[in-house]
Formats: C-alpha cells, sequence, structure tokens
C-alpha cells in the first residue's frame, strides 16, 4: 500500500541564484586581497590579544587597523652578506663574514631539497598567501588559553631569519627572537608583504639560503658541504630529507652528535613528503633503508683575513675602514664592514703582491731558524694607494708554529702592527732634504773622518743636547764628502755635521712633513742620532714618505681602499694629498737618493733596468737593516729585523737562509729584496726619467744665494704666524728668502686664512734665498 506524503504549503517562488565559484586569497587582485588578509589578520590579532569574546568586534576592527599600519617592507631588510675586498682589477682579494654562507640560486639546489623542506616545514606553501590559517587559528585558540603556538609558515621562517640577521643591534636580534605575541604578529605582516612583492621561488631561495642547520653552517649550500661533501646541487633523497628535517631542532637532531635522533627525524620527513606526493612509499622506503650517509668535511671558520692569500693586506684595510671616522668607527661599524654584504674596491694589485712575496720568503724563509721577519711594502706615489703588503709570515696565532704571526710588521701598532723598526740610514734623506730646504746646495762639503764629536744641537725647545760622539761603519768611507758623495757612501759623520748645520729641529721638522711618525704612537725623538735613524717606524710609514721625493713633493696619505659598493650604490674615497715639499727640493732630493746606484755607492749591485733612486738603512747596533727607494711611478720599503727584540737578537753572526752574516747591512738582504720585487713589479709599465734638479742646487752651501746672484748671506726666519697671508709673504721676502705658500689649509686656532704655521720654524737661521712654505689657517 502507498503511503501519502502530509501536505506541506508551497514555498514562495525565489529567482535562481548565480552561483560564484569560491576563490583563494591568492587569487584576488592585490587591494582587495590585502583587506581580505587583513581581515582575517585582524581577526587572528583579537584572538591573541582579547580571548573574551564580548570585545571581539571591537578587537577585530582595531586589529586589522592596526595589523595595515605595520611595516611589510621585508624585501627591502638584507640579511647578513659577506663584503668582499677586491684588487684593482676587480679579482677577490678576501671575503669577509661572520657566519659560514655560500648562497646559491634557487636552480643549484637539488629540486628534492625543496620538496623536502616543504613537506616537513609548510606543506601548504604554494597554496596560502603568506599565512596559513588554518594552522594559525588553530595556534591562536591556543594562545589564547595561555599556550604561545607556532603555526609558522616557511614565508614566515624567513622573515623571521631576515629580522634577526639584519638587526642592527642585539636588542633587535633579541626583539627578533623572542616568544610573544608582539613578535608574531609582526612576522605577519611581514609575511604578507613578502607575498605581494616576491615571488614563491624567490621565498624559498631565500629561505633555504638563510636557514640555520646546526654545527654554525647557515644556508643549505654550506650545509651540504659541511654533512655530505657534496654541492647543494647533488643532494640526494636522503641526504635532503636529513637537512630538512635539522631546520626544527639543529641541535636536537644533530646527525653527527646524534645520529638516532637525525635518522628518526629524517624518516618523519620522508613521510611527509609521501603526503605531499613528493615521492612514492617504495622511494621513501628505500631510502628509510640506507643509514644517513654522511661524509662530513672539517668545520670551517668563518671566512676572513686568515682564509686570503694577502692576509696582512687584509687587515690592515680592515684597520683603516674601522680606524677612519664614517668608515666603520663607532658602534656598529665593526659589524657594517663584516654583515653588510659590502664590495671593498682596494688598491692592492695582485701581480706586486705576489712579487713582494715571492721576494720576502726568497731571501728570508718563513720557517728559517733565525726566526727573523721580513717585510716589504709598495705604495703608488701618485694616490697613496698601498699596492703591496708582504711578510714571510702566516696569517695565524698558533704561539709554537714558526713562521707564523697574526702581527702586521709592516704597519702601526694601532693599525694591528708592531712598534716598529729602527729606521738606520734611511733617515739621511731628510737631513739631506731639510739643507735643500735652507738653500744649500749639493757642494756643501764636511771634512768626515772615521769618528768625531758633534757638540752643541738643540730641540725644538731649545734644550742643548750632550755632545754626541759618532763613527762611521761598514758601509760608509771616511774623508771629505759633499752632499752627494756623503749619501753615495752613506757617511755617518758627514750626515751629523750637516744635521748640525741645518738644526736638529729642523731636520725632525722635515721628518714629520712628509708622515714620518713613530709606529708605536709616540713623539718623534729629538735626539743627536735622529739622522741615522734612531727612531722606530713601520715599512709602510717609510714607503710613504719616500714616496713625496717620487711624486716631486706632494705627500699622500697611504691608503688600501678606494670606494666602497653596496646595493644602492658606490662611495669613492678621493686620495687626501698636500705639497710638502717645494718641487725643486723634491727634484733635488731625488737626484741625491740616485746616488748609491752609482759605481762606489751602497746600492751599486741593487738596479732594477730602469731610473731608481733609494738608500739604504743599517743601524749602529745592527738592531734592523731597511732599503727605500723608488721609481717615478713606485715607492717600497723593506724592513728586517727580530720581533723578539734587537737587543737581544742583533743582526750580528747571523745565519739567515743558510748563509752566515758577521752583520747584515741595508744592501744586503733588504735591498736584494727590494730589488727583485720591484724588477716585476714594474714590468709592463711606463719607464719614466727622473726631472733634472734646479740648477740652483749645484753649488755649495750657500749655492741658492749664489745662484741668485749674490744677495745677502741669510738671516733669522721671521715669526710671521697669525699674520695675513700678504703681510707674511712681504715679511719672508724683505728677510731675504722665498716664500711659498702651502696649497692645503691646516686647523688652527689663528682666524681663517692666515698664517697658521711654517716650515722652517721662526728663529731659524736660513741662507739667503732659502725657500719658506707658509701654511694657511681654515680655523677650527
Amino acid at each position: 500500500m502507498k503511503r501519502s506524503r502530509p501536505h506541506r504549503p508551497a514555498r514562495p517562488h525565489r529567482p535562481a541564484r548565480k552561483r560564484v565559484p569560491r576563490r583563494h586569497p591568492s587569487a584576488l587582485s592585490s587591494a582587495v586581497r590585502m583587506s581580505y588578509l587583513s581581515a582575517l589578520a585582524g581577526l587572528l590579532v583579537a584572538l591573541l590579544l582579547l580571548p573574551p569574546l564580548g570585545g571581539l568586534a571591537l578587537a577585530v576592527r582595531d586589529g586589522a587597523t592596526g595589523f595595515l599600519s605595520l611595516p611589510d617592507d621585508i624585501h627591502r631588510l638584507r640579511p647578513a652578506q659577506p663584503t668582499r675586498i677586491v684588487d684593482v682589477d676587480g679579482e677577490t682579494v678576501a671575503e669577509i663574514a661572520d657566519r659560514r654562507r655560500e648562497p646559491v640560486p634557487l636552480k643549484d639546489i637539488a629540486p628534492v631539497m625543496v620538496d623536502a623542506v616543504v613537506a616537513i616545514e609548510d606543506r601548504r606553501f604554494y597554496e596560502h598567501g603568506g599565512l596559513d590559517f588554518r594552522s594559525v587559528f588553530r595556534a591562536a585558540v591556543r594562545t589564547a588559553q595561555g599556550d604561545l603556538q607556532g603555526g609558522s609558515t616557511i614565508t614566515q621562517q624567513y622573515v623571521k631569519n631576515v629580522l634577526v640577521e639584519s638587526a642592527d643591534s642585539e636588542k633587535e636580534a633579541a626583539e627578533a627572537r623572542e616568544v610573544s605575541i608582539g613578535r608574531k604578529v609582526r612576522e605577519l605582516r611581514y609575511a604578507l608583504g613578502a607575498e605581494q612583492r616576491m615571488s614563491k621561488r624567490e621565498i624559498l631561495e631565500g629561505y633555504l639560503n638563510i636557514s640555520y642547520f646546526g654545527n654554525s653552517v647557515y644556508g643549505v649550500e654550506a650545509a651540504a658541504q659541511r654533512y655530505f661533501s657534496k654541492p647543494a646541487q647533488e643532494l640526494s633523497l636522503r641526504q635532503a630529507a636529513l637537512l630538512a628535517g635539522l631546520v626544527k631542532g639543529p641541535a636536537l637532531f644533530d646527525p653527527i652528535r646524534r645520529p638516532d635522533a637525525a635518522r628518526d627525524r629524517r624518516d618523519t620527513v620522508l613521510e611527509s613528503m609521501v603526503g605531499t606526493g613528493a615521492v612514492t612509499r617504495e622511494q621513501a622506503r628505500a631510502a628509510k633503508r640506507k643509514d644517513l650517509g654522511l661524509e662530513p668535511s672539517p668545520p670551517a671558520a668563518p671566512e676572513g683575513c686568515h682564509s686570503s692569500d694577502s692576509p696582512f693586506f687584509c687587515s690592515y684595510a680592515l684597520a683603516w675602514l674601522e680606524a677612519e671616522a664614517g668608515l666603520g668607527g663607532g658602534a656598529g661599524g665593526e659589524e657594517w664592514l663584516r654583515r653588510g654584504g659590502l664590495t671593498l674596491h682596494s688598491t692592492l694589485d695582485l701581480s706586486m703582491q705576489k712579487a713582494a712575496r715571492r721576494a720576502v720568503e726568497k731571501h728570508v724563509p718563513a720557517t728559517d731558524a733565525s726566526g727573523k721577519v721580513a717585510v716589504s711594502v709598495l705604495v703608488d706615489p701618485d694616490t697613496g694607494g698601498v699596492r703591496a703588503m708582504a711578510q714571510n709570515r702566516e696569517f695565524g696565532v698558533d704561539p709554537d708554529k714558526r713562521g707564523q704571526s697574526a702581527v702586521n710588521f709592516a704597519v702601526d701598532a694601532d693599525m694591528g702592527g708592531s712598534a716598529g723598526f729602527q729606521a738606520g740610514s734611511t733617515f739621511k734623506a731628510f737631513t739631506a732634504t731639510a739643507a735643500l730646504t735652507e738653500g744649500m746646495g749639493f757642494g756643501t762639503s764636511f771634512d768626515a773622518p772615521r769618528s768625531t764629536t758633534v757638540e752643541g744641537m738643540k730641540s725644538c725647545s731649545g734644550e742643548k743636547r750632550e755632545d754626541w760622539p759618532v763613527r762611521n761603519h761598514g758601509d760608509s768611507t771616511s774623508g771629505e764628502h759633499d752632499m752627494l758623495s756623503g749619501t753615495r757612501h752613506s757617511v755617518n759623520t758627514y750626515f751629523a755635521k750637516l744635521q748640525k748645520r741645518v738644526g736638529l729641529c729642523d731636520t725632525v721638522e722635515t721628518a714629520r712633513a712628509l708622515g714620518v711618525h713613530r709606529a708605536d704612537g709616540a713623539s718623534l725623538g729629538q735626539w743627536n742620532s735622529f739622522t741615522l735613524g734612531d727612531q722606530e717606524v713601520s715599512p709602510l710609514t717609510l714607503a710613504s714618505a719616500y714616496a713625496v721625493f717620487a711624486a716631486r713633493g706632494v705627500r699622500c696619505e697611504p691608503r688600501p681602499i678606494t670606494a666602497i659598493s653596496d646595493g644602492a650604490g658606490t662611495d669613492r674615497l678621493a686620495p687626501v694629498c698636500s705639497r710638502v715639499l717645494p718641487q725643486g727640493v723634491a727634484d733635488a732630493a731625488s737626484h741625491l737618493l740616485r746616488q748609491p746606484f752609482k759605481s762606489g755607492g751602497t746600492a751599486q749591485s741593487l738596479g732594477i733596468g730602469r731610473p731608481a733612486a733609494g738608500k739604504t738603512g743599517t743601524t749602529d747596533n745592527a738592531a734592523a737593516a731597511w732599503f727605500a727607494g723608488f721609481t717615478p711611478g713606485l715607492a717600497g720599503a723593506v724592513a728586517l729585523g727580530d720581533p723578539r727584540g734587537a737587543a737581544q737578537h742583533p743582526l750580528r753572526d747571523v745565519t739567515i737562509g743558510g748563509t752566515t752574516y758577521p752583520t747584515v747591512y741595508g744592501g744586503t738582504i733588504p735591498g736584494p729584496i727590494w730589488q727583485d720585487t720591484m724588477r716585476r713589479a714594474v714590468e709592463g709599465t711606463p719607464e719614466g726619467e727622473f726631472p733634472r734638479p734646479p740648477e740652483r742646487f749645484q753649488g755649495g752651501e750657500n749655492a741658492t744665494r749664489a745662484h741668485r746672484g749674490g744677495e745677502e748671506s741669510g738671516g733669522e726666519m721671521p715669526d710671521v704666524v697669525g699674520s695675513p697671508r700678504e703681510e707674511a709673504v712681504r715679511a719672508v721676502e724683505e728677510a731675504g728668502f722665498e716664500p711659498r705658500v702651502g696649497e692645503v689649509t691646516v686647523p688652527a686656532d689663528v682666524p681663517k686664512g692666515r698664517v697658521a704655521a711654517t716650515n722652517p720654524r721662526p728663529g731659524a737661521e736660513l741662507p739667503g734665498g732659502a725657500t719658506v712654505n707658509l701654511f694657511l689657517s681654515r680655523g677650527r
């Protein structure tokens, strides 16, 4: 029997609704999508901040508004990147980094690695727009109950890592790591910004290059090398699964220290990959049956100068940048240099560097039983650029390993160097320059016996020095000498008398004008033996001082860096140069310093096949030996000494490189090192000729006065400090001297435009026609 249905009243007619397909947020327009996501995020914020449902509507509105006001430009933040130092041709000299990381493009990462990390960390990565609301709302509910949960997508994890690595301070880094609702909300906003501005491939690439994989390894390329000794491009399924599992807990699943835990975690990743369809069940089972497949490489230290082929130049460049105002000085400066992803364009010429390194190691091997250190520096006279910096030491800090040192003996102590070496007879060049500046000519002559006593010298303060007994040594000859022969034979007694005639103070001030200073930071001593190089200086200081002669009187501050580039552009650092000697005086000094290369000179066997000038340097007590020399286009200095102390380990009766020397002179070892270095360094460069010295220096002690037509015999330098320029020039001319106004102003307490200093100093006794340098003030 058929059962009848109960009667129901008819429904009123309704027009048919057009069914609208459900759209994922990622398919919406940018503006609509952001409004949609912000509203959902506002709800999430409300759940996180206001668990009681009574205030939910207001909280959603305020949460969405506040969420939109947060910054979202994560793409503008830069994770820590290594800084590169490049040579003059753009070749990498060194990479500086706090962390071991080797960023690679996504195409150079095995696809199975990408599949593994997506499967275990964020299997809906390709579907969501930065926030996986299923897991996030689940975490929010747990958070509202007092249990702070994760729910982070790959995008959010990438954001967190970028925020940590781009932090400018420890406080910012701590805020990026803190377990708090505020941090989670910031991450959400940045994640939405990242998804708007970056493709999924870009996010994955950034994530895999920034993630930490344990054992001081950052980024998948470095991790593949550390654990499997292979590039990320060649990772197998089981290896990729292992690395993907490390991201969650690098220490907990450390495959080296906790292999069992690491294997369990790897197998969990393989199961997740089966779940996403990345691999089949059979492939996962086959991978699980295998061991971890580890082939670990030794842990690599962060990149730095120690791994460079030019480590001492590298350390000098960093020290120089950190010491310069605005270039690394102050809080955060060192971190900026080491983590900013900069390119430091250096002055280093790798061919010259190799020449210097070969020469020092040839003549004084690093592991030589003598323990002596040989140092070579090359400087460009026209710019001050340091072209080479080498020493016969490996860069290292092992005190028990012979031939290893972290001390850069080429530079001053405050740049990571030593207290320097006594400069010996190389300082005679400054005495001769002071004499030329005061109008003396090449014919200025003295009787220079084997020994003599010089009396009556005074310091700049007028303090009288004790009588000075001085004698000639093995690389000198005695008898009557003028400035030419005295320089050629490096005659101590001649230069002692010349210094007396010029004035001790003027000799010291001339050296100071050329940039000479002590390596330990103390003031230059004003002692009788200054002309014989009793001051400890660095090879870089002496090379830069001799470069003034090659540059015809212009001094350029030594520098290792010419420009700094980052993602925003390039800042170029101009050379800092000023005239410190009249051009004619510098040319005359160069003429004098060519004499040692002539027959009978102390450098007669040290020619390099083109015009060169220079000076040997040997100290009274054989504490150190030097050679400083230059061509018109390149200057260099070589020092030989003992880092253990000259007094206990002098250069006497010493065996170096298999040869025994009664005494090591400047021409014995430093000279040949300079010769070998320069021969190779100048290959392929223009030869250049030295300018002829002015005719006025061809005479004797009063050569300049005689050349000017028999002017007055000279007198006392007038005190014009504080005077207006025109008044000072007139006063100097009326005193019978030749005024020369410096091209560069100096800071001083006197008003701008007035004379701030003179060289020679006021009150100095000068011959008629002597050149007087006037330096104008630029105020304070």
